[in-house]
C-alpha cells in the first residue's frame, strides 16, 4: 500500500494511506500572481502541510519566465516531463529566449482570454499549469494545491486540467460561487470534455461556456488522480448551500474573514464605509463556525488566524487548522520582488505598515487589500501617472453587444472606451489594473516600447501581528515551526 507523509504536532509524520487521508493543520494560502509560486509551496508541502500555488495567470508568468531565459533551466525540466512532448516544444518554439531577452524589451503577448476556442490559448494553459505544481512537488512526498478564482471563469478547465496532469493533490477556489468544479474534476480526471458556466453581463445566464475537450487537445486516456476540492467562502451561508447536494459539495472549505489579505466578498446588504473609506462589516457578515461544522467536512479558518494562538482558536472553533497567507508572502521562497519583500518586512516590523480594505481598487467589484508602499500603485500620484490600459485581460467581463455579438470589457482600461461599452463613468473610479500591477510585484512587469515600466501593487492582510515570534528574515519552515509549536505545548 503507498501513502503519503503528513507532518503531525511532534515533526515526525505518520504514513497514511489511500483509505484514510489526512488533512494538515495548516494551509499555505495561495497569493497574488506568482507570490505563491512553486518554491514557497514546495518549501511548505516539504514540511508536511499543505503548500498551495496560485493559479492566476500561470500562462503570463510562464511565457515572461521563459523570455527571460528561464534562469536554472527549472522551467525546462519541468516541460521535459509534460506527456505531450510536441505541445510543450510549441510553447517553448514561441517563447523561450536563450540567454534572455534585452530587459529593455516588452515582453512577447500571451493569447487572451476569450469565449472563442484558442488551441493555442489552451496549450499554453495547459502546459503552465502543470510546470507550477510538477516543480511544487518535486523531491518531497508532501501535499501540493493550486489556488483559483472563480472569477476568472474563461480560463479554468485548460488550467486546473495542466495541474492535475501533474498530480495536484487540492484545487481551491475563491472568489465566487464554485458550484461546477465537482463535476469539471470528476470529467477532466476521465479526459472527458468539460466546461464551465461563464457570466456574461446583459445575457439570459445560459449557453456561454468555457469549454476543453481534453482528448482533441492532447490525446491522453490513462485516468488521472481527482484532486480534493476546497471551496473558499467568506459565510456559512454560502457553504451550507455548496453542501446541500453531492453534484456542487466540495471536499472541505476555507472559511475567510474579511481581514485577509487580496480580494474579499462585500458587506452583505447596502455597502456602507467608515470615515477612511473601507467597507464596514457588521453581524450579518461574521460566519458561524459551529454550523460549518454540523456540515460534517473539514473546514479552515482565514484571515487573522497566522498569529501567535490562532491555530488553538481555530481548533477550539472546530475547525481542522487554519490557512496563513501574509507571513508567507513575507519569506525567503515567496515569489514577491526581493526588494519589495524587504520593504515590507521593514515596514511591518516597525509599525508603519498600513493595509487598507480599498473597495473601488479591483475591476471585480470586491474590495481588495492595499498595502500602503509608496513608490507602488497605492501612491496616489504613481496611479495618477500610469496610463490607463487592459492588455493582459483576466478580468475583463464579457458583455452583449447591442447587436447581439460578445464583447469584452475591464474597469480599469481607458474611461473613454468603457463608457462606449455602455457603463458610466464613474464605475472606472479609482480602479486598478491588479494583472499588469501584480506581476510587476513578483518582478514581471510589462516594459513598454516607449521605456514606460509597470508599477506594483502590493496586498496583505490587515492583520499585521504575523510577525511576532519569526526570525527577522524568516523562511516557510519558520513559520510552520511557528504555528505548529503552539500544539506541542
Amino acid at each position: 500500500m503507498t501513502g503519503r507523509r503528513f507532518a503531525t504536532p511532534g515533526g515526525t509524520g505518520a504514513l497514511v494511506g489511500a483509505a484514510a487521508p489526512a488533512v494538515p493543520l495548516l494551509i499555505q494560502g495561495g497569493m497574488g500572481v506568482g507570490v505563491s509560486g512553486w518554491r514557497l509551496a514546495r518549501a511548505v508541502a516539504a514540511t508536511g502541510q499543505l503548500g498551495v500555488v496560485s493559479g492566476t495567470a500561470l500562462d503570463a508568468t510562464l511565457a515572461r519566465r521563459l523570455q527571460r531565459g528561464d534562469p536554472g533551466g527549472h522551467l525546462r525540466r519541468a516541460l521535459a516531463r509534460f506527456p505531450a512532448p510536441e505541445v510543450a516544444e510549441r510553447v517553448l518554439a514561441r517563447y523561450f529566449v536563450p540567454g534572455g531577452a534585452d530587459p529593455g524589451l516588452p515582453y512577447r503577448p500571451v493569447p487572451r482570454l476569450g469565449l472563442r476556442p484558442s488551441r493555442a490559448r489552451d496549450e499554453l494553459a495547459v502546459v503552465a499549469n502543470f510546470a507550477e505544481v510538477f516543480l511544487a512537488k518535486e523531491g518531497h512526498d508532501g501535499p501540493v494545491g493550486i489556488n483559483y478564482l472563480e472569477k476568472i471563469q474563461m480560463a479554468t478547465p485548460a488550467a486546473v486540467y495542466g495541474a492535475m496532469l501533474a498530480g495536484v493533490d487540492y484545487v481551491l477556489v475563491g472568489a465566487g460561487i464554485p458550484a461546477e468544479i465537482p463535476r469539471l474534476l470528476d470529467d477532466l480526471a476521465a479526459h472527458r470534455p468539460a466546461r464551465v458556466t461563464v457570466t456574461v453581463a446583459g445575457g439570459d445566464g445560459t449557453g456561454h461556456h468555457a469549454e476543453l475537450d481534453p482528448g482533441a487537445l492532447l490525446g491522453l486516456t490513462r485516468p488521472l488522480a481527482r484532486p480534493r476540492l476546497l471551496a473558499i467562502v467568506s459565510s456559512h451561508v454560502l457553504a451550507l448551500y455548496l453542501a446541500r447536494t453531492p453534484a456542487t459539495r466540495p471536499d472541505g472549505f476555507v472559511l475567510e474573514t474579511p481581514v485577509a489579505g487580496g480580494h474579499s466578498a462585500p458587506p452583505r446588504g447596502r455597502m456602507r464605509l467608515d470615515a477612511d473609506g473601507q467597507p464596514v462589516y457588521g453581524p450579518r457578515d461574521e460566519a458561524d463556525p459551529a454550523k460549518m461544522a454540523a456540515l460534517g467536512l473539514p473546514f479552515w479558518l482565514a484571515g487573522g488566524y497566522g498569529t501567535p494562538g490562532g491555530l488553538a482558536r481555530a481548533r477550539a472553533a472546530g475547525a481542522a487548522g487554519i490557512q496563513v497567507g501574509s507571513a508567507f508572502a513575507l519569506c525567503r521562497e515567496s515569489g514577491l520582488d526581493p526588494g519589495l519583500r524587504r520593504r515590507l518586512l521593514r515596514q511591518a516590523a516597525d509599525g508603519t505598515l498600513e493595509v487598507r480594505n480599498d473597495p473601488r481598487a479591483s475591476p471585480t467589484g470586491f474590495p481588495f487589500k492595499i498595502a500602503d508602499v509608496p513608490g507602488t500603485l497605492s501612491d496616489a500620484t504613481v496611479y495618477a501617472d500610469r496610463p490607463r490600459l487592459c492588455d493582459l485581460g483576466y478580468l475583463r467581463t464579457p458583455y452583449v453587444r447591442p447587436g447581439g455579438g460578445i464583447g469584452y470589457r475591464c474597469a480599469a482600461e481607458p474611461v473613454d472606451a468603457y463608457v462606449r461599452k455602455g457603463r458610466p463613468a464613474e464605475e472606472a473610479d479609482g480602479r486598478r489594473c491588479l494583472c499588469n500591477a501584480l506581476l510587476a510585484a513578483v518582478g514581471l512587469g510589462q516594459h513598454r516600447a516607449d521605456g514606460y515600466r509597470e508599477p506594483a501593487l502590493l496586498t496583505l492582510g490587515q492583520d499585521t501581528g504575523f510577525l511576532t515570534g519569526l526570525p527577522e528574515d524568516h523562511s516557510a519552515a519558520d513559520v510552520v515551526d511557528r504555528i505548529l509549536r503552539e500544539v506541542t505545548r
